[in-house]
């Protein structure tokens, strides 16, 4: 290390970017800016992590665990979100289904009644005034 004397506008290749970062680490307050990839990025944050004291570790891991928790926990309301959109959606399905069976069970109930009064004679008007049927449905019975 003591052999590598290029400054930062010397730097050509990742190996002399390397060189640089381990030489100059220590004096180093920002990533330099011709070291910007992912890798020199987490370096460099591994290296300020452990410059910190111990109180300042703990306090950094603390908040930390802070942040993680707290994007748990925002993910998981979104998902409790996602789930209870489904649940709704399914819900309102459900009911129309069971509007239409009434419905279709309420048709039925007509027609059997409509049935019974025509067996008894019953004038077909007065079937479909007391049914809700029309007179065309009744004569097809």
């Amino acid at each position: 290390m003591i052999n590598f004397v290029k400054s930062e506008a010397e730097v050509e290749d990742e190996l002399d970017k390397v060189f640089f970062m381990l030489k100059n680490m220590s004096t180093l307050k920002t990533l330099p800016r011709i070291m910007n990839s992912g890798v020199f990025q987490r370096f460099f944050q591994l290296a300020s992590y452990a410059k910190l004291t111990k109180e300042e570790r703990t306090m950094y891991d603390i908040s930390l665990k802070r942040k993680w928790d707290a994007e748990a926990v925002r993910m998981y309301q979104q998902e409790q979100q996602k789930q209870l959109v489904g649940l709704e959606r399914q819900l309102k399905e459900a009911k129309k289904a069971i509007v239409s069976a009434e419905a279709q069970g309420e048709q039925r109930k007509a027609i059997e009644t409509a049935l019974r009064f025509k067996e008894m004679g019953l004038p077909v008007s007065d079937i479909a005034k007391g049914t809700g049927l029309s007179i065309e449905e009744i004569e097809k019975l």
